[in-house]
């Protein structure tokens, strides 16, 4: 992996802005706002001056109980090739929950939600990494996330259940250590703990970034400053290890570019404070074979049925379908109960936190708002003040199933089929709206096609 030195996350908003910093060896960009056909200009710039371009995925779900989507897969390897990416990365997460291993609808988050560290959960997580990785034309990272919950009866800390996954599959890692401090505020987890526990030789490059705190709860909002706790644990990561690459991110309330430009000062400086004369942990950790060396051998052959990493649990044997993976069923139906408390309004799954649930339900539903806001960013403009409190309002109940544009037409269906708003010039503009970007209704007798054309023949008739 080459040394990528300080970087920062492009986005649109402050494209013009990262094009004319001094300093900027390399870039990050959310691999499925690219299009590899139309590549923003500004990256293209980028490019051309040599600056590195990482895709940086949030929608594979690899912590999720399914194997990962191969359209999904093959996107983000045409974005690596494009880009002429040295590495890409993604998440340990999972995204949305459902569908066939469940028998159930299937159910988005919207959002990056915690896998629980548990056996079931890393076996799934290391075949899915694994899929990942033979599809990929370059090396793939991936970063620990922040959690507003914990889940009951976890097996394995975060360093332990990180260093597990690396030995068994050789991925690298991307470690965002505004995320350890999230964990620090959010769980009780200690961020010094988890370092000793990682594997540091296999992080690809690191992430820093601000959030906030609001009533003993850490937001990890990425649209605020970096706050001394960040920089701290920084600064013990770089004390044990020289990251190769390290990254701001802003995602949102982007400052003017001086600010940015002081935060990678700060950045640079905490590294530099930071490194001593040894650049890596002791021998006690072991490089993962990916980067170079081989995996020790035991030193006596596992009795058959004994090692959890290389006999299959009954079930999951070579052309065994997936339905009948009792491990990825096992995680299906968790993290379907959990996904389905938090957007669905069902029962809180035995052992969760009900306060802490109730912040994540409301923290998916505002990012669900935010993101909806832009993906149709006409529908703030004609509903002004009122958007939020209606698309809150909305969503409590009605899970998004379909992606964030079909989120945005259903909740203008609603609001008009009800009726609202009840000024009649903003509900003609929302109708217009909707009618415009609703597409022609479907010709098939299929119940939803039925449903299409009675919703367009009633609004039409407003």
């Amino acid at each position: 992996m080459e040394r990528l030195g300080t970087g920062i996350g492009w986005r649109p908003e402050i494209a013009d802005a990262v094009e004319r910093m001094q300093g900027i060896d390399w870039v990050e960009a959310v691999a499925e706002n690219l299009c590899p056909g139309h590549l923003p200009e500004s990256l293209l710039r980028l490019r051309e001056r040599g600056v590195t371009v990482i895709p940086h995925g949030v929608s594979l779900g690899l912590g999720g109980a399914d194997r990962p989507d191969e359209a999904r897969l093959t996107a983000l390897a045409e974005r690596a090739e494009a880009l002429a990416s040295p590495i890409v990365t993604e998440h340990i997460a999972f995204v949305r929950a459902g569908g066939p291993l469940t028998a159930s609808a299937r159910l988005e988050a919207g959002h990056l939600l915690p896998v629980p560290r548990t056996r079931d959960a890393l076996r799934v997580l290391c075949e899915n990494i694994r899929i990942a990785q033979d599809a990929l034309p370059v090396p793939l990272a991936v970063e620990n996330i922040a959690a507003l919950i914990s889940w009951p009866d976890e097996e394995m800390t975060e360093g332990q259940f990180l260093y597990d996954l690396v030995d068994r599959t050789g991925v690298r890692l991307l470690i965002d250590v505004a995320n350890l401090h999230t964990n620090h505020v959010n769980r009780g987890e200690d961020p010094v703990k988890a370092l000793d526990e990682l594997p540091v030789e296999a992080i690809a490059y690191i992430h820093v970034a601000g959030g906030f705190e609001r009533d003993g709860v850490w937001h990890d909002s990425h649209a605020h400053p970096v706050p001394q706790p960040v920089l701290d644990i920084l600064s013990e990561l770089a004390s044990r290890v020289t990251p190769p690459g390290v990254l701001l991110e802003r995602d949102e309330n982007f400052p003017e570019p001086g600010e940015l430009e002081r935060e990678l000062a700060a950045i640079r400086g905490t590294l530099e404070k930071a490194r001593g004369p040894v650049e890596t942990v002791g021998p006690a950790l072991r490089a993962p074979a990916s980067l170079g060396e081989t995996k020790p051998e035991p030193e006596t052959d596992p009795e058959p049925g004994t090692d959890p990493e290389t006999d299959p649990e009954p079930g999951t044997e070579p052309g065994t379908e997936p339905e009948t993976d009792p491990a990825r069923q096992r995680l299906s139906l968790a993290q379907t109960a959990l996904l389905s408390a938090l957007v669905a309004g069902t029962p809180v799954p035995e052992g969760f936190d009900r306060v802490r649930l109730g912040v994540q339900a409301r923290a998916l539903a505002a990012k669900r708002a935010d993101v909806v806001a832009k993906v149709a960013e006409e529908l703030p403009e004609i509903l002004a003040a009122t958007y939020r409190p209606a698309f809150l309002a909305y969503a409590q109940g009605r899970p998004m199933t379909g992606g964030y544009r079909r989120d945005a037409l259903d909740f203008a269906e609603q609001l008009l089929l009800a009726g609202r708003p009840e000024d009649a010039e903003t509900r003609r503009r929302l109708r217009h709206w909707w009618l415009e970007r609703s597409g022609p209704a479907p010709l098939s007798g299929h119940p939803a096609a039925r449903l299409a054309r009675a919703t367009r023949r009633v609004l039409l008739r407003r």
